[in-house]
C-alpha cells in the first residue's frame, strides 16, 4: 500500500520536470535525500558545462551552412587581420631611377655601383648621382667590393665633374684621400685631373698632380713598372693642361705646362719609356698654341698677368718645340707638318747677294746654312721649312751661284720692297728671321776666282754680320768630313762670334740602312763619328753639337728648329 502511494508520486514528479531539465542524465550531477517514509531519492541538477558544450555544437553546425561568398569575406577579413599584426618593413635607402639596378644594398657589387654611376652620368641624373654617393661614403666600408671601393670614389668623382656637380666630387675626392691613398692608381688620378680642368678648376688640379702624381724621389726604381705608369700619367695630365689653356686662349698656364714637359722630358728618357708607350698629344698642343699665338699677334689674346707676358717667346710653339725636344721622338710626319705650318706661315725669297753690299738690312735674326756642293743644303732648308722649291734643288752641283736670302715669316709684300724699293704696308711678325743659303765648295764647277770671293764674303759675314745666330755645317753623313769641310771648321773656329751657335749637320742618314726605311730613322757609322769629333777638336769647334738629319725620312726637324728658334728671337 505504502509502496503503490510512493510510485504514484514519483510518477507525479515525473511529469512534472521542468522543461531543459534531464532527469538521470549522463552528465548530470546526483544527490540523494531520505524522505520522511526511508525511501531514497535521487535529485538531479544540468551542468553548466553540458549546456556551453551544447550551444558550441550548434554555433559549429552553423559555420559549416554559410555561403560561398561569406566564407570568402571571412577568409579576406582574416588576412587583413593577419596582414595588420605584421611590421611593415622600411623604405629602401639607396633607391634608384634605373629599372637595371633599382637600388643599391650592402650586398651590391662593384659592377651594380658602376653601372648606376655610368647611368646617372649620361642621363644627367643628379638624384641617382647623390644616392651612389651616400651610398658609398656613408653606408659602406673601405673593403666594399673587395677593396675597390676608392676606384669606384674616383669614377664618381669623375662622372660629378662631368655634371658639374662640384659638391659631390669634392666629398668623393676628399674621402678617397683619406682613406684609399695606398690604393690610389695613376690612370684615376689623371682622369680626375682632366674633369677638374673641365670645370676650370686649375688649383685643385695642380695639386692633385703634386700630390698624387709627383716625381719618385728614387731614382734607382724609375725603371718600375708603377713609376713608369705614374710618370706617364703625369706627362699626360701635364700635356692636358697645356693643351686646354692654348684652346681656351690663356697661354700664360699654358707655357707654365710646357715647362713642366720639358722639365720632365730627361726623366721619362732615363726610365726608358719609348714614344709610342708614352703617345703625347703633340701634334694637339701645338695646333692649340698656334691657334693661341695667332690670337695674340691679333691683340684679341694676352696674359692675365702683364709680367708674365714679358717672359712669353716671341712665338708660343716654340715653348712646345723646347718640350718636344726632350721627350723620346717618333718623327712622326702629322707631327712636325703642323710645327713647320705654325713656325713658318710665311716664306718669301728677298734676294741673291754677291758681296755685304747686297744683303738686306740687318733687321732680325740669320741662320746660315753651308757646306761643300751636293751636301743637301737646299734640300735641307725645304725639309724644315715644310716647302717642296723654297730652295732650288738639282742634281748637278754646285747649282747655288750667290747667297740666297729667304725671309721667314715676313710681311705680304716684302720681296717688292726689297727689289724694287715699293713701299709695302704692315710689319713683319715677332719671329721673323732670315734663312741664308750659301753656294757649296769643293764640287761646284767654278772659276778658282770666283770660288775665292765667295770664301772672302764669307768670312766677311761670320765677322761682321751682327744678326747672325746660327751656322749649320752640313756634312755628308755617309762619308764624313773631307778637306772642304776642315776648311769651313777652321774658319768658324777662328772668325765665328761668341754670340753665334755653330751646329754640325750630318745629312743623308737614311742612306746608311740597307732595304725599305719604315720608321723614318736613320744612322752613322762609327767611324765616321770619330772622325768628324777629331776634326772638330782640332779646328776649335769640338764642342759643337752634331745633328743627324735626313731630308727623305725628315729626319732631324725638331733638333734643327731648337737651335734655329735662336734667330727667330732677336
Amino acid at each position: 500500500m505504502i509502496f503503490s502511494a510512493s510510485l504514484s508520486v514519483l510518477a507525479l514528479l515525473l511529469v512534472h520536470v521542468p522543461h531543459g531539465v534531464q532527469s538521470f542524465s549522463p552528465h548530470a550531477c546526483s544527490h540523494q535525500r531520505r524522505t520522511a517514509s526511508g525511501v531514497i531519492m535521487p535529485t538531479t541538477t544540468t551542468s553548466l558545462h553540458a549546456t556551453t558544450e551544447d550551444t558550441s555544437t550548434t554555433t559549429s553546425t552553423q559555420k559549416t551552412k554559410l555561403s560561398r561568398p561569406e566564407r570568402k569575406k571571412l577568409e579576406r577579413e582574416k588576412k587583413q587581420k593577419k596582414k595588420n599584426g605584421k611590421k611593415q618593413p622600411e623604405q629602401a635607402k639607396y633607391t634608384l631611377h634605373s629599372n637595371n639596378i633599382s637600388e643599391l644594398t650592402p650586398s651590391s657589387n662593384a659592377d651594380d655601383v658602376m653601372k648606376a654611376i655610368k647611368r646617372a652620368q649620361n642621363r644627367h641624373d643628379d638624384h641617382d648621382l647623390r644616392i651612389v654617393k651616400n651610398f658609398l661614403v656613408n653606408e659602406v666600408d673601405d673593403h666594399f667590393a673587395y677593396g675597390f671601393r676608392g676606384s669606384l670614389l674616383a669614377r664618381l668623382a669623375v662622372g660629378a665633374l662631368h655634371m658639374n656637380s662640384n659638391d659631390i666630387a669634392r666629398d668623393v675626392i676628399d674621402v678617397r684621400k683619406e682613406y684609399h691613398r695606398d690604393s690610389m692608381l695613376p690612370m684615376e688620378s689623371a682622369a680626375i685631373i682632366r674633369g677638374l680642368l673641365r670645370i676650370h678648376n686649375v688649383t685643385d688640379a695642380l695639386d692633385i698632380l703634386d700630390d698624387e702624381l709627383a716625381v719618385p724621389d728614387d731614382e734607382e726604381t724609375l725603371d718600375s713598372s708603377e713609376n713608369k705608369e705614374l710618370l706617364k700619367q703625369r706627362a699626360s695630365s701635364i700635356a692636358s693642361i697645356a693643351s686646354r689653356h692654348f684652346f681656351e686662349g690663356e697661354p700664360s698656364m699654358a707655357v707654365r705646362a710646357c715647362t713642366m714637359l720639358t722639365e720632365l722630358g730627361p726623366i721619362i728618357r732615363k726610365c726608358g719609356l719609348t714614344a709610342e708607350e708614352i703617345n703625347m698629344p703633340w701634334t694637339r698642343i701645338i695646333q692649340g698654341a698656334s691657334e693661341c699665338e695667332s690670337g695674340r699677334r691679333a691683340g684679341t689674346i694676352s696674359p692675365c698677368d702683364p709680367e708674365i707676358a714679358l717672359n712669353l717667346p716671341c712665338n708660343l710653339v716654340y715653348c712646345v718645340l723646347k718640350a718636344m725636344t726632350t721627350f723620346p721622338s717618333d718623327n712622326d710626319d702629322r707631327t712636325y707638318e703642323a710645327l713647320s705650318n705654325a713656325l713658318v706661315r710665311r716664306t718669301l725669297f728677298i734676294t741673291g747677294a754677291v758681296s755685304m753690299e747686297g744683303c738686306p738690312d740687318a733687321d732680325r735674326g740669320e741662320v746660315v746654312f753651308m757646306g761643300r756642293s751636293n751636301v743637301g743644303k737646299s734640300s735641307l732648308v725645304n725639309m724644315v721649312t715644310n716647302r717642296k722649291s723654297l730652295a732650288y734643288t738639282s742634281k748637278r752641283p754646285g747649282k747655288t751661284q750667290q747667297f740666297n736670302y729667304f725671309a721667314v715669316n715676313d710681311k705680304p709684300g716684302r720681296e717688292k720692297e726689297v727689289r724694287y724699293g715699293d713701299e709695302v704696308r704692315g710689319e713683319k711678325d715677332p719671329d721673323a728671321f732670315y734663312i741664308l743659303d750659301v753656294p757649296g765648295f769643293g764640287f761646284a764647277k767654278v772659276p778658282e776666282k770666283q770660288r775665292q770671293e765667295w770664301s772672302d764674303f764669307l768670312s766677311e759675314y761670320i765677322e761682321t754680320r751682327k744678326t747672325l745666330r746660327v751656322i749649320f755645317h752640313l756634312i755628308d753623313g755617309r762619308h764624313g768630313p773631307i778637306d772642304e769641310d776642315f776648311n769651313i771648321m777652321k774658319q768658324v773656329g777662328e772668325q765665328k762670334p761668341k754670340g753665334v751657335q755653330y751646329v754640325i749637320v750630318l745629312t743623308k742618314a737614311d742612306k746608311n740602312i740597307k732595304g725599305p726605311n719604315t720608321t723614318n730613322s736613320g744612322k752613322v757609322q762609327k767611324k765616321v763619328l770619330d772622325k768628324l769629333r777629331i776634326a772638330a777638336k782640332e779646328n776649335g769647334v769640338g764642342t759643337a753639337p752634331i745633328l743627324l738629319t735626313s731630308a727623305e725620312t725628315k729626319l732631324g726637324r725638331d733638333d734643327m728648329w731648337r737651335y734655329m728658334r735662336l734667330a727667330a728671337e732677336v
